[in-house]
Parts: structure tokens; sequence; C-alpha cells
């Protein structure tokens, strides 16, 4: 019963817990914090959302996820991933929509997590994974486009070549004061997070400084400069009124059949990206703190967090990497430092919210790109030529579905790939070998009427061939099987092997089978393929192919030894 309990890691992480570490996790959590504000505010922008959506967000489901999570230091919170989806959502269906599919998915991942499934989320091929996330990243960068060159576009469409064509369209529109601001804060951003540690001790406090995020300090120059200079850019403040200062009653959607029928898949959709996203920045916490999260854990406190944050004006939440990895090199020790982030952005929207309309949405955009760029895994296509045919084709259809259609229909086609391959690499893995005179001498002579075969691998629905085959070469006298190398059957499997019994009893061919155990053991034995193969005689199932190829030879019961496999 105690795997199914509902057991936070906060619980286990208290032990002992003592002013120094509150201390660490206190400082980790006020620097994540400055970390999350501006790209929780540009993820719900690009989300075609209130740039406070993100922030509720990063409050609510950032609290919720490190205080009921299975992460010691896992920081939750709106993430890249989820602008495709969450846009095309919105557009679609509505804001209303997306808090019923964010909701839906919150109950998904959570009994996915009861359900004890957190390790399967694994099983997705690493060419899938990164298929999408470098198209999610492409995809990111280009919504930032009308931002970065200040374009007068009303509404962005969600589609690919719906997004070039307004782009291209309304060329004429573009800022160059917004191009500025928005070159400007991404070379500040690139030279503060890279040049700057590099340094090293050749400038004073070099150090100390790089600890300050590259993405808040070109978000305070580019407001800072925008608001003196009074420049003719966008802001948060002429598009959106502002950012409350107080956080959001309780908001219930109104709730329609017609539309709500066809978030199944961006309900899935959702739920798989935010147990892809949750696990894999686990484990690279693990990596660095020398830890183990709890999958299962981990995956519940996703579903809570995403099943309460939308009524409350929030939007879909996973684990995030770079927040994360900021948590963990900040000398974070605790969910502690997760539940203190949340706490510090709701005194900042409490306290400075009426700042946030000075900033100018170019810097967002620069910030977003920042952010494409680090998301996606651009060495793996150079080093595509060192990987197998099917590899290549799986990732580079998963990145081209991802970009020019639908995320939904990537995933869809990546798990379906995925299994594709599978099945065929088990396939081609398993096979069937005859035995000859060079392989046991005691065939010598006998090879005309006693043919053995060696089965490898796993006898299964598209493995069936390696059985079906011998049933044009079937020996005058005697056909002995050798399944000691065989690992797996399935009923598919056992249905082929009963079609050849019938073969050898029509044919008046002997059938032995030799080396069955542990699982194929227990299959013929259920299905009653083993009661079969007695049927006759009961020599005609061995533990070995020594004693076999003896039954066989002789036509007789060998003097000594066990007649019977053995069962595990």
């Amino acid at each position: 019963m105690s795997s199914w309990m509902f057991r936070p890691r906060l619980l286990d992480a208290l032990v002992g817990y003592d002013r120094a570490r509150f201390v660490k996790d206190l400082a980790a959590g006020l620097t994540v914090a400055v970390v999350a504000l501006p790209l929780a505010m540009a993820f719900a922008i690009a989300s075609g959302l209130k740039p406070e959506a993100g922030i509720f967000t990063a409050i609510i489901a950032g609290f919720l996820i490190a205080g009921l999570g299975g992460s010691r230091v896992q920081i939750g919170g709106p993430a890249g991933a989820f602008i495709v989806i969450v846009y095309g959502i919105v557009e679609r269906y509505g804001v209303a929509n997306l808090i019923i599919a964010t909701a839906l998915s919150g109950v998904l991942l959570f009994v996915m997590g009861l359900l004890r499934l957190g390790t399967l989320v694994r099983f997705i091929p690493v060419s899938v994974i990164i298929g999408f996330t470098n198209g999610i990243a492409v995809l990111i960068a280009l919504s930032q486009v009308k931002d970065f060159l200040g374009l007068s576009i009303a509404k962005m469409p969600g589609d690919f070549f719906g997004i070039l064509g307004a782009l291209w369209g309304h060329l004429h529109s573009f800022n160059p004061w917004a191009l500025g601001v928005a070159v400007a804060s991404l070379a500040v951003i690139v030279v503060w997070q890279r040049w700057l540690p590099a340094l090293g001790p050749r400038v004073q406090f070099s150090g100390r400084l790089s600890v300050v995020p590259g993405s808040i300090v070109a978000l305070v120059l580019a407001t800072a400069a925008v608001a003196l200079f009074e420049l003719p850019v966008e802001t948060i403040g002429s598009r959106f009124g502002g950012i409350p200062g107080a956080l959001p009653a309780l908001e219930w959607p109104a709730f329609s059949w017609e539309s709500a029928r066809f978030l199944l898949m961006p309900t899935v959709t959702l739920a798989l990206l935010g147990a892809i996203e949750s696990l894999l920045c686990a484990r690279v916490a693990d990596g660095m703190i020398g830890d183990r999260h709890d999958p299962n854990q981990e995956l519940m406190a996703q579903g809570v967090a995403n099943f309460i944050t939308p009524f409350f004006g929030g939007m879909p939440a996973t684990g995030t990497i770079a927040r994360t990895v900021t948590n963990v090199k900040n000398g974070a020790t605790s969910p502690v430092a997760g539940m203190t982030h949340a706490l510090v952005l709701l005194v900042v929207i409490l306290v400075a919210a009426p700042l946030a309309s000075s900033i100018p949405l170019a810097c967002l955009a620069a910030i977003l790109m920042h952010v494409a760029w680090n998301m996606g895994e651009w060495r793996e296509f150079v080093l595509l030529k060192n990987y197998r045919a099917t590899y290549r084709a799986t990732l580079l259809t998963v990145f081209f579905l991802t970009v020019v259609f639908d995320l939904t229909v990537a995933v869809e086609f990546g798990i379906l790939a995925a299994c594709v391959v599978f099945i065929y690499r088990i396939a081609s893995l398993s096979r069937a070998v005859r035995l000859t005179a060079a392989d046991r001498p005691e065939l010598a002579g006998h090879e005309e009427r006693v043919q053995a075969w060696r089965l490898y691998g796993a006898l299964f629905f598209g493995a069936t061939r390696l059985v079906e085959e011998l049933h044009d070469r079937l020996p005058p006298g005697t056909l002995v099987l050798d399944a000691k190398n065989l690992i797996y059957v399935d009923s598919t499997g056992a249905e082929a092997l009963e079609a050849l019994i019938r073969r050898c009893r029509e044919q008046r061919v002997r059938l032995i089978v030799s080396g069955l155990s542990d699982q194929p053991l227990d299959i013929v034995g259920r299905t009653g393929l083993l009661a079969q193969l007695r049927a006759l005689s009961p020599d005609d199932v061995q533990p070995d192919l020594a004693q076999a190829l003896a039954v066989a030879i002789a036509g007789t019961r060998p003097a000594s030894g066990p007649t019977e496999p053995q069962s595990p």
C-alpha cells in the first residue's frame, strides 16, 4: 500500500532542516523569482494571453509543484514548450476552453502518477523529443518576430503559413525603434550571460554580477530607456493596460460542449508535454545534486497544479529547466526554495505591479528569442549523419510536422513512429537458425530425417514468420525446436506454434520442443500448447537440446535425466 501513498518530497526534505539551509533556500528562491518574472510574462503574451496569466501561474503552480512534488529542487511554472499548443487552443476555442483543457490535463497527469506511470514517459524516444522540442523553438522564435520588429498586426494567426503571410504582409509597418530596443536587449542578454563569466578575475565583481540574470538586466535597461527617452514602442501598458496588483478570484469557465468536445487531443498533448518536460527537468536536477526524484509524485503534483491554476487566471504549468538549474546553482537544498520563489513573485505583483506597465514588448520578444535558441538541440541536426535512417526520418518528420502543421499531430506521429520502429527492431532481432552437424555432431548422418532449429529473440505478432516459414520446410521424420534463447512469446506467437503443431500432425512429422523456460513456458502452459505437444508422447517436450536430439535420433526416451522442463 505504501507505493500508492501521496507523499511530497517536502516532508523528507524538512527532516533536520536548519537555519543555514533556510538561508540558502531563501537566497535561491529570490534569484529564481528574478529570473521567472520576465519569462512568465513573455510566455503568457506569446501564448495569446495577458501577461498576468504567466505571473499567476508562476505563483500558484510554482508553489504547488514545489510543495507537493517529488523533486527537492525543481521549479514549476509556465514553459516555452506550451506556447504553441496554448496559442492554438486560445485561437480556436477561446480562453474558457483553455481553462477546461488545462484542468482536464491536470486530472490526466494526476491519474498517470496515481497509476505509477511516471517511468513510462521515459520510453518516448530521444528522436521524438528532440524533433518537437526543436520545432517548438522555431515556432516560438517565429511568433516573436512581430514584436521584435514592432509590426502592427492586430491578431497573429496560429498556423505556420498564416504567420509567414501575416509577417510578410505587414513588413511595411516595421518600427525601427522597436527593432533597436530588441537588438540591444538581445545583445545585453548574450553579453551578460556568456561573456561576463568568461572575464573572470580580469574584471572586478564580474563573478557577482554574473549571478544576476541577463534577462533582468536587459528588462531594466530597456524599460528605463523607453521611459526616459519616450521611445515610440509598444509596452505592456499600451497593449494590456498594465498588470493587476492582486491575485484573481476564482473564475468558472462558460462550458460549451460544442467546442469542449474537440479538446481531447489538446488535453492529451498538454498532459504529455507537461509529463515529459517535468520529468526531463527532474532528471537534469538529479544529475546536478546527486539525488533521485519520485516521478509518480511529481506527476501527481503537476496534476494538482494544472487542475487548480487555470481557475485563478493561470495557464498550463510544468517543470522548467532554466529556472531549476538557476535554483540549483544558487544553493537550493529543498522545495522551500521553489515555494519562496512563488511567494516573492506574489509580493512583486502586490507592490510593484504598476511598474510593469512600462516594460517594452520588444524586450520581452528578445528574451523569448534567446530562450528559443537555448531551448533547441541544434547540434543534433549536424550529428544526424551518424545515426540510422529510422532515427533521422523520425526526428526530421516530427520537427517538420511540429513547425508546419500542428504539435498534436507531431506528437501522435512521433509516438506511432516510435512504436513501429521498436516493433521492426525487435522483429529484425528475432530469428530462427538451423543447426547442422557442424554445430551438433550428433546430427551427423541424420540430417535428412531430423531437422533442428534454434529460435532467438521474441516470438510475437511481428515475428511469427519465423515459425510460419517452417511449414514448407518440414523434414520427413522429426522437427526439433530449441527455445533456449526465446525470451518472449505473445498470443499471436502461441497461435503460430499451434498452427505448426497441426501442420506437423498433418504431415506425420514428429515435433519436439526443448529449452522452454520463464515467460515462454508460462504462455504455452496457459494456452494449452504444452498439453498438445505432450499429447502423442511426453518425450516431445525436453529440458535441453541435447536430450531432444537424443530422443529424435533414437526415437526413444533417454536412459536417464529429466524429461520435463522445470518451471522457474
